[in-house]
């Protein structure tokens, strides 16, 4: 992604569950936004003359040893800057006003009240709901600023200076529990810092393409194609820049759901009439995956053994030195960053070889999964891949949890068509981020027609989110589980006994492994 004449706003990120959230709500302004570390300097903000500054939340104490502070010289810059919750305890505290431990903690809805008239507040309503999350408050506000509103624990609860640029909020207005957040933000987008509305999907793919002829030339390219939204709108971008250069390959490693690989072949093919290799190579992943129960063991191997299979597609093409990956914004932070803990490792980014012989390219990786399925239409791709739920890499290998073989993948390949069958036939598809069947590599009894059985449970999974970073288990109507249940024991061959998953991301992920 081109991002040299983007208007940007860049967050701050000090350890907040929202960050990816606010970076998010920017965009849904239509205004572009990255996420970087807290320990970011100043000389390196202004390289990238953002067009404003948001400083996160987080979870520390300005008055705690070792809390993360922000370079006092970004404060100097002329760059218009907010900060959210902590973000606006750190700068009051950095600049000289007074935040005060008071011993409560005030979590949940609250109501606001504007005190003075204010570019954040402008034309909203003097009353109004919002999020708050936070046990210190700022009791002054600094130097030659202004408190705006206050909360009846948050003595500050906004506060600014025109004059220097600089606005704070001690509530959320990122979360949907502050209806008139996205307004509040808009005013700092818009008014502060001057942004137009202008990161649209026209912008996207204009910059993508743009990056890619930049990058590339007429130099040839392969595309590791999975079948998904994300690689096949990465492959569409890349196929608009360079045309026939592009030849994806599509690895079906044994471990798709359903017909997938007919759905491949057809849209590719027939609709969009691009260079496309299907190589059969089920027999090579499971012999790599014989024994292995590890699930970051399963990813690595899975990963590399994607690379090794690219590659020797690549030498018979002759002189290919790019590969395209559908890599997202989720997939980067997940597999752990500077500041990102590693959660678990994408194939397609912590599970790349150090001696791979490609150069990445990765039209996607600033973008989280709305905005990929957003271009996806853009580019004319069919609903059924635009709005197919997320699909890791590694395929159902993570959806078993032990060893993969090839009666498990059967018995758990059959489960999650009945899954996705009976999820589209009561309309619910698009409505939940994923849903689908997982396999215990385990076994409990049951009776089957009068006899005792010793089968294989099936868990159903299901969840809502928004990009993925969290996530909330659906409320499934119990008719559709039981629809689900009835048909998976009685149509599936060896198991007896069905589940429902029914925790949230924290504390669990999405996927079982």
């Amino acid at each position: 992604m081109d991002k040299k004449n983007l208007a940007t706003i860049l967050v701050i990120d000090f350890g907040a569950q929202y960050a990816q959230l606010i970076a998010r709500r920017v965009r849904d302004c239509k205004v572009y936004s990255e996420i970087i570390p807290h320990d970011t300097k100043a000389e390196e903000i202004k390289k990238r003359s953002p067009k404003g500054i948001i400083l996160s939340g987080g979870p520390a104490s300005v008055y705690t040893d070792n809390t993360p502070r922000l370079d006092p010289a970004i404060l100097e810059l002329g760059i218009p800057v907010l900060g959210i919750c902590y973000g606006m305890q750190l700068l009051t505290h950095q600049l000289g006003g007074i935040v005060e431990e008071t011993g409560r903690s005030e979590f949940g809805k609250t109501e606001l009240k504007i005190e003075k008239a204010s570019l954040l507040f402008h034309e909203l309503p003097r009353k109004q709901s919002v999020w708050m999350s936070h046990r210190d408050s700022v009791k002054e506000a600094p130097p030659g600023f202004k408190a705006t509103a206050k909360a009846p624990d948050a003595p500050v609860a906004a506060m600014e200076s025109q004059e220097k640029k600089i606005y704070g909020v001690q509530f959320h207005p990122e979360v949907g529990h502050t209806p008139k957040g996205l307004d509040i933000l808009k005013n700092f987008l818009y008014e502060a810092c001057e942004c137009m509305p202008t990161w649209t999907s026209i912008s996207m793919i204009e910059d993508a393409v743009d990056a890619i002829v930049d990058e590339v030339g007429d130099q040839k390219i392969i595309c590791g194609l999975s079948g998904g939204v994300d690689s096949a709108v990465a492959a569409l971008l890349v196929h608009k820049a360079v045309g026939d250069n592009l030849t994806c390959v599509f690895v079906d490693h044994g471990l798709l759901r359903k017909d997938e690989a007919i759905q491949v072949e057809e849209t590719f093919r027939q609709h969009f009439h691009i260079n496309l290799i299907h190589v059969n190579a089920k027999d090579r992943f499971l012999a790599k995956l014989k024994g292995v129960t590890d699930p970051e063991s399963k990813r690595i191997i899975i990963g590399e053994e994607f690379i090794r299979v690219f590659e020797e597609e690549a030498k018979k093409l002759k002189d290919v030195d790019f590969l395209v990956q559908g890599t997202l914004y989720p997939d980067v932070i997940e597999s752990g960053t500077k500041d990102a803990a590693k959660i678990k490792t994408h194939h397609n980014v912590g599970g790349i070889p150090m001696d791979m012989q490609f150069k990445l390219i990765e039209p996607l990786r600033l973008l989280f999964k709305d905005e990929v399925r957003v271009v996806g239409e853009e580019l004319g791709l069919h609903d059924d891949i635009v709005w197919r739920q997320p699909f890791p890499g590694p395929g159902l290998a993570i959806r078993i949890i032990g060893e993969v073989t090839e009666e498990r993948l059967e018995i758990l390949r059959n489960a999650d068509a009945i899954v996705t069958e009976e999820i589209k036939r009561a309309g619910l598809y698009k409505k939940i981020w994923q849903a689908f069947a997982v396999l215990p590599a385990i076994k409990s009894v049951g009776v089957q027609g009068d006899q005792r059985s010793y089968a294989h449970p099936i868990a159903i999974r299901a969840v809502t989110s928004e990009d993925a970073m969290t996530a909330d288990w659906m409320r499934m109507p119990y008719e559709i589980l039981e629809k689900m249940s009835n048909r998976i024991i009685n149509e599936v061959s060896h198991v007896n006994r069905v589940v429902y998953d029914i925790s949230s991301k924290p504390p669990s992920t999405i996927e079982w492994e």
